[in-house]
């Protein structure tokens, strides 16, 4: 048996039909967590705290931050060491990244940081090899770390720098037990400075 609708009866159905639909609609946004304003609100402030205190170039894997200055430690004849980086790395080391700056109105020689070992100064000639750590708590003296050469791993080859210019330069160390997160650090020819170890 068919069951005949007339043109009232369907509009009766299609008016019945959006209201169901209409209804539902209501009830899939109520509430905090349909509210798009609230996860807006939310999405932003969970960001927010993800983000507190965090170095966009550090979170891009940027290099030393140029403009960092952990120290400044005067030298000879209007040189200055800046210190922008003493990271402690997993490989076991720790690196000492900056520049050296020349603040007077002549070119200035970068010779003499090698140390006084004469087989070190043979080896790594206008370099930084003459560096060194002190962990004052373990009572123990670091070292720039070299090849089986005899080569530092550290700046070499440096030349004049020119009055106002400035050379960067970086050294490595074996890095000092975990615990020890200050060291003092000498550079021929610099005045000794103490200097935190991050990472």
């Amino acid at each position: 048996m068919s069951i005949r609708r007339t043109p009232r009866s369907r509009r009766a159905v299609a008016v019945a039909s959006m209201a169901a639909a209409l209804a539902l609609t209501v009830t899939g946004c109520g509430g905090d967590d349909g509210d798009p304003e609230s996860s807006a609100s939310s999405a932003s402030a969970k960001t927010d705290k993800s983000n507190k205190g965090a170095n966009p170039d550090t979170a891009a894997g940027e290099e030393t931050d140029p403009d960092a200055k952990l120290a400044e430690i005067k030298g000879e004849v209007g040189l200055v060491l800046v210190v922008q980086e003493v990271k402690r790395d997993s490989g076991g080391f720790v690196t000492v990244s900056g520049e050296i700056k020349n603040t007077g109105d002549q070119p200035r020689s970068l010779n003499g940081m090698e140390g006084t070992e004469s087989n070190v100064v043979a080896q790594n000639p206008n370099s930084v090899a003459g560096a060194t750590l002190v962990d004052k708590v373990g009572k123990k003296r670091y070292y720039v770390l070299r090849d089986t050469d005899n080569r530092c791993l550290c700046t070499t080859a440096m030349t004049n720098v020119a009055a106002g210019g400035s050379a960067p330069v970086f050294m490595q160390f074996p890095a000092p037990p975990s615990t020890t997160t200050e060291v003092d650090f000498t550079l021929p020819s610099f005045s000794t400075t103490s200097l935190k170890i991050s990472g």
